[in-house]
């Protein structure tokens, strides 16, 4: 475990949760992937896709992307469930810690590169001005653009 820590933020930039990682996989000057085991809950069920304590994520974090990225796998086979795809404000990453807003509206990408697009209405709620709100649906279509194309990140990751 290392001391690198991961810290959610509203569109405020109250923190809503931060979490420790095992280790830092890659890093260039604008992105860090890094490797966490989730432990939020026992079991999440989330109707697309259930989370369990002891799932591996690789997670991609972008300085220029309005997204993040993380690759889940089972505890125990390891099977890829997927990628849950965060659209936020581009990550400020330091020497040790990512700081990420978090804008509400996600995207559930399967093994298969099909999508689902989730919280529109959590989205839609926040009140964006229309420049980041334009920033973040376009980061949607990004996504699906790369999943369908199963183009990095959405193919997995192996430590180097």
């Amino acid at each position: 475990m290392s001391d690198f820590i991961i810290r959610k933020l509203d569109p405020s930039g109250h923190e809503t949760f931060r979490y420790p990682i095992d280790r830092v996989l890659r890093r260039t000057s604008d992105t860090i992937t890094v490797e966490a085991t989730f432990t939020r809950h026992d079991r999440l069920e989330l109707g697309y896709a259930t989370f369990e304590r002891g799932d591996r994520f690789v997670e991609h974090f972008y300085s220029d992307r309005w997204y993040n990225v993380f690759e889940v796998h089972a505890f125990g086979s390891d099977r890829l469930r997927g990628w849950y795809c965060n659209i936020a404000r581009p990550a400020v990453i330091t020497a040790n810690e990512v700081a990420q807003v978090d804008l509400a509206l996600d995207v559930w990408v399967r093994p298969d590169g099909s999508t689902l697009v989730l919280d529109e209405d959590e989205f839609a709620a926040l009140n964006l001005d229309a420049a980041e709100a334009e920033a973040a649906r376009a980061a949607v279509t990004e996504i699906q653009d790369l999943a369908g194309q199963k183009a990095p990140p959405f193919a997995p990751v192996t430590p180097e």
